[in-house]
């Protein structure tokens, strides 16, 4: 495996893809690929339990997927370690400890968001992993909980977690997380942002890389926060409008090359799909993450009705994707 040099570590993190649960799972970072060769790349959260005790390959991507990195979910060192290592010899090239998710299950599993009221814990944590890997070693975090929501809170978990834990690189959820009274889904809406004070951070702790993520929504508002940050993180505009990520090696990483036309997308995902039925895949496990490629867009509507009507039906094959790009009028396939 190769390992990545610095300069090209901290140009990955210039702009990620969330690991968001049920959404990016390797049929979505394929895709995602296809639209921007530089942009980092998450996993969906993994536990650690998962990959010791479940059923089933919990490591397995693709190695187009490069730069692609492992979220983990959990709190015990010598497991968290176990799966790091597992992790760095399949070839991931970071490894990030999920500190944000604010979900009852996690919680129940102590690890998550509650972990911010643990900061020594999250450092023994970090240095476990950091201890037999060579794989940059990240934390994902909000910017408090509950009422702890200081900034004083804040910096002492940074603080913590990068001098005793090693941590040199942190991504910042800039809202904090109630524990209790609101779900995941409305504890990544009612919370308010709070972009200023990850700002800050990067201003108290210029020796680390600190990346943004919570409400970006387009490149322009990517190429703002860099500004102050080394890093943004776009999460579901991403998913749901993923013609954003189309000029982002051009906008974000500066590389002089020609923007995909949605359509060469699409037709570049053929090879992907016939290969992943071959293997057992469901088209319509590979198809949900390419419904809002043409979003608004003439013929967008028709393309994700005929795809979500068909893609599921028994024997279902690449024609289904064919027969909804030709829904697209002629002219739109050139933009």
């Amino acid at each position: 495996m190769t390992i990545s040099t610095d300069t090209d570590k901290f140009k990955a993190h210039r702009l990620s893809v969330a690991p968001m649960l049920d959404w990016t799972d390797r049929h979505c970072r394929y895709f995602h690929r296809l639209l921007t060769s530089q942009t980092l790349l998450y996993t969906e959260m993994v536990t650690t339990g998962a990959i010791i005790h479940g059923k089933g390959d919990f490591l397995t991507y693709n190695q187009e997927e490069h730069p692609v990195s492992l979220q983990l979910g959990g709190s015990n060192p010598t497991d968290l370690a176990y799966c790091a290592k597992l992790a760095q010899d399949r070839g991931y090239d970071e490894i990030n400890l999920n500190v944000g998710c604010p979900s009852d299950r996690v919680q129940n599993g102590k690890f998550g968001a509650c972990l911010m009221a643990e900061p020594q814990l999250v450092a023994d944590c970090v240095a476990a992993m950091r201890e037999v890997v060579d794989i940059p070693v990240t934390v994902k975090t909000r910017i408090g909980i509950d009422d702890q929501d200081s900034y004083e809170f804040l910096t002492r978990f940074v603080q913590l977690v990068s001098e005793q834990g090693g941590c040199e690189q942190f991504t910042i959820h800039a809202r904090k997380a109630w524990l209790s009274g609101l779900s995941p889904k409305e504890n990544r809406e009612i919370p308010p942002l709070d972009y200023p004070r990850a700002y800050q951070l990067k201003q108290d702790f210029p020796h680390l890389t600190i990346a943004i993520n919570g409400g970006v929504k387009s490149l322009t508002e990517v190429l703002d926060h860099l500004q102050h940050l080394d890093g943004v993180m776009v999460g579901r505009e991403a998913y749901q409008n993923p013609y954003l990520l189309a000029e982002a090696d051009q906008q974000i990483f500066g590389l002089d090359k020609p923007i995909k036309k949605r359509s060469q997308v699409v037709q570049e995902m053929y090879p992907y799909i016939e290969q992943q039925l071959t293997q057992g895949a469901y088209l319509g496990h590979i198809t949900r993450h390419m419904l809002g490629l043409f979003q608004s867009m003439p013929g967008a509507r028709q393309w994700r009705r005929y795809i979500s009507e068909n893609a599921h039906k028994p024997g279902s094959g690449v024609e289904v994707v064919e027969t909804a790009l030709a829904k697209i009028p002629y002219q739109e396939l050139n933009v």
